[in-house]
């Protein structure tokens, strides 16, 4: 018996197509699209009328590019193999003042769009005053095969807190760039800055003047923050494994490496389930409980290959465990502090896990 990571592949698209709302969405394919899988899921966005992705990997971008030869692919991070950029139709950020004059040449005829650092620091041109100057240059230079700028974005890394006025700062510092610029008569083809938290908290709307939002976790199942109701956002994902047998132990045995988990009473049944920190599953989210047979139990230790979970005698060998599915999210375990939606998605093994697309 080997754990199973199972997805609904109808279920994911209607997802998709839910969390989409008839607006135009940039579906965030990054890190193997949360460990999904590109192939499966950009055939997947789709089908759920979705035409535009962005990744921050050169090589997945190309992967998309197959995948998607109509597709509009936008990278996240600036690369240097500006030949491959070129070659596969590929939409480039442009990060900063710096990296604008040293390669303005070698960006001839790609895609570009111009990046506002805002207040998550990572990367972006500092002020409009700087982007400005990247249009005026531009505008002045009089190569033929210049790079082209088709995008104006950012990134509002404060969109999933509420206790904090930053989400408001980063969102009204962004919304008055894009006015300034666009009352001065630019053009942009495109204008993102929405992630999953932004995009709901804005009720599924666009931002004015934006031609989409670019989500990523929302599509994949889990909610942004808390507050957000299951029903709007539904996981296609099943995590699960099986029990090899069950043991009956006693108060003061050990269970576990290094006495992980001393047993309390007497007669204490616990299940030993092919499932572990090996299959990618975090130390944190067994801290809490796994579904058995329709009723939730509690993990007590964790092993590479194996776990403990406390049951009673209704559990028998062979009864399948579940560690995440519709009724037991990844958001969930987000909410009680695990990890984040990204996290627990992107640490699961698919070198251990069978994958199983259904």
């Amino acid at each position: 018996m080997t754990a199973i990571w199972s997805v609904n592949r109808q279920q994911f698209i209607d997802n998709a197509k839910k969390v989409r709302h008839n607006q135009n969405l940039m579906a965030v394919v990054k890190n193997n699209a949360y460990n999904y899988g590109l192939e499966f899921s950009v055939e997947a966005f789709l089908e759920a009328g979705i035409d535009t992705f962005s990744t921050t990997s050169l090589a997945e971008a190309i992967r998309v590019r197959k995948i998607a030869p109509n597709a509009t692919i936008f990278l996240m991070n600036a690369v240097y193999d500006f030949d491959a950029v070129r070659d596969n139709h590929i939409h480039m950020t442009l990060p900063s003042l710096t990296y604008y004059y040293q390669y303005k040449e070698e960006l001839q005829g790609i895609h570009v769009h111009l990046e506002f650092e805002n207040l998550l620091h990572r990367s972006g041109l500092k002020t409009i005053q700087e982007i400005k100057e990247v249009l005026e240059d531009h505008a002045n230079n009089q190569n033929e095969d210049k790079m082209i700028i088709s995008g104006l974005w950012t990134h509002f890394g404060y969109a999933d807190e509420f206790d904090v006025p930053e989400y408001g700062i980063e969102k009204q510092a962004w919304v008055d760039v894009v006015d300034a610029l666009l009352s001065e008569g630019y053009h942009f083809d495109l204008i993102h800055a929405q992630n999953s938290a932004s995009f709901y908290r804005e009720e599924q709307q666009l931002l004015p003047h934006h031609t989409h939002a670019r989500v990523g976790i929302a599509l994949y199942g889990s909610r942004p923050y808390s507050s957000l109701s299951e029903d709007v956002i539904s996981q296609s994902l099943t995590v699960k494994g099986n029990v090899i047998q069950v043991r009956d132990v006693n108060k003061g045995d050990y269970c576990g490496y290094s006495f992980a988990y001393e047993v309390e009473q007497d007669h204490t049944k616990l299940a030993v389930v092919d499932m572990g920190y090996g299959d990618g599953i975090l130390r944190t989210r067994a801290k809490h409980e796994a579904i058995i047979n329709g009723k939730r139990y509690p993990i007590k230790a964790l092993m590479m290959s194996h776990m403990f979970v406390a049951v009673d005698e209704t559990v028998t060998a062979q009864d399948e465990v579940i560690l995440y599915n519709e009724d037991m999210r990844i958001d969930e375990y987000t909410f009680k502090g695990v990890g984040a939606n990204s996290e627990q998605l992107s640490a699961l093994n698919h070198d251990s896990l069978i994958k199983e697309i259904r």
